[in-house]
């Protein structure tokens, strides 16, 4: 590691970096849910494959970067903020996904209304998915894409709750190894 002598506010770097993931890893002792439930795991591929038909992957990548954040699943939160880059999301959008009701500018009425109801289900045992949180999705998105959008929060809340309860690692992703 690095420290920057002006601030002495320590700097890590991309090589310090890499090593810390890899330790990481290497300490994980939990099971790879993957290789012990083969069956299970190709489902949630499936079912996640089948949610996000025909919606677009700049709004995909939203919720899941949302739910993730909601959450707190690093792993996911990681993946999905790099895929979003690769599929062009701006910087500015990416850093704001967290805070999207107080930068509503960067997000267009149809994603502030997924967002929103991403949040409810994600957190549904807060209170449960508000009738008019669910009334303002409803009128952003027809029904089959609407029922694709709940698809995909129910995907990568189990996503989430599979890379938390197995202690997948930020950083580590698998899809291209």
């Amino acid at each position: 590691m690095t420290t920057n002598t002006t601030a002495s506010l320590p700097v890590t770097t991309t090589v310090d970096a890499a090593s810390g993931i890899a330790a990481a890893e290497a300490a994980r002792t939990r099971l790879d849910f993957a290789k012990t439930a083969p069956k299970v795991f190709r489902a949630l591929i499936g079912f996640d494959a089948a949610a996000r038909t025909g919606l677009d992957p700049a709004l995909v990548e939203l919720i899941q970067i949302r739910a993730s954040h909601l959450n707190h699943c690093a792993y996911c939160l990681h993946m999905h903020t790099n895929d979003a880059r690769k599929a062009g999301e701006s910087e500015d959008r990416l850093h704001l996904v967290a805070v999207w009701r107080e930068a509503r500018h960067f997000f267009t009425p149809k994603e502030q209304a997924a967002l929103a109801l991403t949040e409810a289900v994600t957190r549904v045992a807060d209170a449960g998915v508000p009738d008019d949180v669910y009334a303002e999705a409803a009128a952003h998105f027809e029904e089959e894409e609407l029922a694709h959008v709940l698809a995909l929060i129910f995907a990568i809340n189990t996503w989430n709750r599979v890379a938390l309860a197995t202690g997948k690692v930020a950083g580590t992703d698998e899809r291209r190894g």
